[in-house]
């Protein structure tokens, strides 16, 4: 399975150049599959963002160090993507470091069942949910791998007291069950992508015919929707460099301009790291969507109320029970400014960003950078003290809607989101 190695066209998803990763396995090579052996396949080459948009390198992702260390240090980032490179870099380091080779077969020679290979991996998973704290989505892919883990350990417990399986055979079907849901969760990224650009396009023109009638409950008919274009404000990146291929809140712009119906998207440059003006902006020309025009954050007020816009789209990396959404710094700043000129603001995520343990956004854990950080990016006073909060905390108030891969979770008729009642009912 070559994961992120898609060809995709300006009419849907990733051009070559907007690779976020390269994932290789003995899918390609079935002829390569002995663990650990010298020509195993497995490889991981993650797009060393820090340097885009005018350099392209790829860097090798080994074993789980590498892979926290990129994630640590944005190298790659974005809620979703975060969580594909911990899960493949997991899957890579089990099945070709070395160095973790050796030390699961020790572990293998005299088991009477798989508890010493699964504490040895779990410690691993461990590791890589120390890398950032505010994403949800590491975390529920972390849960998930442990969660098949322990399925296979529980049935693999039974044919060893049967005598049916070896120890060589309980490890390598570990190490099978957490390679093959990294690879699922790879494919399932890129399908959900899709799914909530196409739900999050009919939402947007939807939500502007019936603005446009002043009838919120009218459906919009064909022709409607055929003439009806979105003029589209995002913050941050959310395209294909956040994650497995297509994006979420770029996705939803990437539906519209596949359909006819994106006029212009504007793109926050999102200070300090400029993910806006250095990897959203060039997303936007490499796939020539209309009217693609960056502004630097402090000026989407003038936006809105000299050239108008029809919704705010932008991403998230975790959302509370109750709708409250965390996401990249200056989102909140966005969200107030549309609710001021009535723009519509949605936010864009999979499943997996939703966060039903937390039941409002003063729970989360927002993550702070260091002054340097912020320091080198503007050239101010070495000696200046800094807060530099990576996240803030939209409140459920300020959101229309949330587009999921499942359909947009839309507020009931008291105003409130009932998030666990849309995922209690899929």
């Amino acid at each position: 399975m070559s994961a992120n190695n898609m060809s995709i066209s300006s009419t849907g998803t990733a051009t070559n150049n907007l690779q976020s990763l390269i994932y290789r396995s003995n899918h390609d090579d079935p002829s390569s599959s002995e663990l650990g052996s010298v020509s195993s396949p497995y490889k991981l080459d993650v797009l060393d963002q820090l340097l885009l948009p005018h350099t392209k390198k790829y860097i090798p992702i080994p074993n789980v160090e590498a892979a926290w260390s990129v994630i640590r240090s944005m190298q790659t980032r974005g809620a979703p993507l975060i969580a594909i490179v911990a899960s493949l870099g997991l899957a890579v380091d089990l099945k070709s470091n070395s160095k973790s080779v050796e030390e699961l077969v020790a572990l293998e020679k005299d088991a009477t069942d798989s508890s010493k290979i699964v504490a040895y991996i779990k410690g691993k998973i461990d590791y890589l949910r120390t890398s950032r704290p505010t994403a949800v989505n590491l975390f529920n892919a972390m849960d998930e791998i442990v969660s098949v883990m322990d399925k296979e350990a529980i049935a693999l417990k039974v044919e060893m007291e049967a005598g049916s399986t070896s120890p060589s055979d309980m490890r390598e079907r570990i190490i099978g069950t957490v390679t093959s849901h990294a690879e699922f969760m790879l494919k399932r990224d890129v399908d959900d992508n899709k799914a909530i650009g196409s739900h999050g396009a009919k939402a947007l023109i939807a939500k502007k015919i019936a603005t446009t009638k002043n009838d919120a409950t009218s459906t919009p008919n064909g022709d409607d929707a055929k003439k009806t274009g979105i003029r589209m404000i995002t913050i941050c990146n959310t395209g294909s460099l956040a994650t497995a291929s297509y994006g979420t809140a770029l996705g939803v712009a990437r539906a519209l301009h596949s359909s006819g119906n994106l006029t212009s998207i504007h793109a926050l440059e999102t200070r300090p790291y400029n993910q806006g003006s250095r990897l959203t902006a060039f997303e936007i020309s490499e796939e020539k969507m209309p009217g693609g025009t960056l502004i630097v954050d402090s000026a989407v007020a003038a936006l809105m109320r000299t050239k108008g816009a029809d919704a705010c789209v932008v991403g998230a990396d975790r959302v509370c029970a109750n709708g409250d959404t965390a996401n990249k710094i200056g989102t909140y700043m966005l969200a107030c400014v549309a609710k001021a000129h009535d723009v519509p603001f949605y936010v864009a995520c999979p499943f997996t960003t939703l966060d039903l343990n937390l039941e409002h956004g003063d729970l989360i854990e927002i993550e702070e950078r260091s002054s340097k950080e912020m320091i080198e990016s503007v050239g101010a006073p070495k000696e200046m003290n800094c807060w530099n909060p990576a996240f803030d905390v939209t409140p459920a108030d300020f959101i229309t809607g949330i587009i999921t891969e499942n359909g947009v979770i839309h507020k009931g008729a008291d105003g409130k989101f009932d998030i666990k009642g849309f995922a209690n009912a899929i």
